[in-house]
């Protein structure tokens, strides 16, 4: 780890203790970013940043505030600290704030076990270049493409590095590596449009740019002649590229900071079944090479693999210090922060049962309704589970796809959504969330 950031946060600690801080923990992020945009054969934008944000948080008894900036020297440190402080004393009272006790914090991690960080060069920007030409070249042999709105290759890396009063002092550095491809297919108002990408940690890992452009373009001109679908009570087939999105609003309503305030439908949902029996959510994260791992989280507590829900059966809450202390519960290692915000409850890695049968079996066995593959807009009330959200995709009829349709809206609760999920056996297990294509059998579409 880099010493430079060590140091940095030791002199934002010092600083503080200086100001008259009881406490403090201090962030470092020395962060990298390439990108290059490719349009028409030709280099359209090419980007390159680099530089380093220090965070300072203080606690004046039972007050707090951060402070963040972007310039490294002395006099910025002992500025950040005198106003981290003055803003403290200003701030309300808080009786659940404060850092963990020493007993609480991580001590032993394996950062080289977790493979955040790709040995590799970083790549330069002709390489980037060339990967995003290669990608858009091959959609465009798809002659159903009339163009392609942006081909992207890009690179970054980051270090990072938590120190605090109470002791605790740990970083570790990542690197990911990106390739994108958006196609449009048609022309004038019947122009669809659709996308392929791929985001890793190492480069080695990346899907070849070719498979890239081919795939955006296949999808783009699969979605040609859409029309809008019946109205009425349907079967809806999520696509494994969004189903995650499902998981993710149970994933909000389980947080610490929905739950403390009351404003989520699952607050009374502790110890009930909230997915099919069968069916466990475990978060993981010390997968290696995976966007989710780290060796601790943003308050130096240890991180560890938890069943959220089991067989069904939610077990526990996502929560950071101050929201489990509010709830006379013991944190879970899931706080999350940036150099300019007090750490909040976030997921790491997560992983939901995948079930034993395909996504074309789940199509034969839904008869007619709707395989949705893209979504747009959204409405959807936390408290309540209400869900509304636009959708495009393919009508299945017989079990079998017929035709591409979009202007659609689909509609449920939550709720029981979830609790009726029937899982395909297609999720990527490279992936943060490794969730496959979800069937919701019943549904409310709005189309014709």
């Amino acid at each position: 780890m880099s010493d430079a950031l060590d140091a940095l946060t030791e002199q934002l600690l010092s600083a503080a203790r200086r100001a008259g801080a009881d406490d403090a923990d201090a962030m470092a992020v020395r962060a990298t970013s390439l990108s290059v945009d490719v349009r028409a054969g030709a280099l359209e934008q090419a980007e390159r940043s680099e530089g380093t944000d220090i965070g300072l948080r203080v606690f004046v008894g039972k007050r707090s505030a951060v402070v963040s900036a972007s310039d490294t020297s002395a006099r910025t440190i002992d500025e950040m600290a005198d106003r981290a402080v003055a803003m403290a004393r200003e701030a309300p009272e808080d009786k659940y704030a404060g850092l963990a006790d020493a007993d609480q914090l991580a001590k032993d991690w394996d950062v080289a076990a977790l493979e955040l960080c790709d040995p590799a060069a970083e790549p330069d920007p002709a390489t980037l270049q060339r990967d995003a030409e290669r990608a858009e070249a091959a959609a465009l042999r798809n002659k159903g493409v009339s163009q392609v709105q942006s081909a992207s290759a890009g690179y970054g890396a980051q270090e990072i590095h938590l120190a605090a009063s109470n002791g605790f002092e740990g970083g570790y550095r990542r690197t990911s590596r990106g390739l994108s491809c958006v196609a449009i297919a048609g022309t004038g108002t019947a122009m669809e449009r659709d996308y392929d990408g791929d985001s890793r940690s190492f480069q080695a890992d990346l899907r070849d740019a070719d498979e890239i452009g081919v795939c955006a373009a296949e999808r783009a001109v699969a979605r040609l002649g859409a029309r809008k679908p019946p109205t009425g009570a349907y079967p809806v087939l999520f696509d494994e590229r969004i189903a995650s999105s499902l998981i993710g609003h149970l994933l909000s309503a389980i947080n610490g900071s929905a739950v403390t305030r009351g404003a989520t439908f699952m607050r009374d949902a502790m110890g009930t079944q909230v997915l099919p029996k069968g069916l466990s959510m475990i978060e993981n994260p010390h997968r290696p090479r995976a966007s989710g791992s780290r060796p601790f989280d943003g308050e130096g507590l240890p991180v560890s693999e938890r069943a959220i829900v089991q067989d069904g059966v939610l077990q526990g809450w996502t929560l950071d210090l101050s929201t489990a202390r509010q709830l006379g519960l013991a944190p879970t290692g899931n706080a999350a922060r940036s150099t300019g915000g007090a750490p909040s409850p976030s997921n790491w890695n997560i992983a939901l049962t995948q079930g034993t049968k395909s996504r074309e079996d789940l199509m034969r066995e839904m008869g007619t309704g709707l395989w949705v593959t893209s979504m747009i807009g959204s409405t959807i009330n936390p408290t309540t589970g209400d869900y509304s959200r636009g959708a495009a995709g393919v009508w299945i009829e017989n079990g079998e796809p017929t035709h591409t349709v979009n202007e659609c809206t689909i509609a449920g609760n939550l709720r029981d959504m979830l609790l009726a999920l029937v899982p395909a056996n297609d999720a990527r297990d490279y992936l943060s969330r490794v969730v496959p294509s979800l069937l919701v059998p019943g549904m409310t579409l709005a189309g014709n």
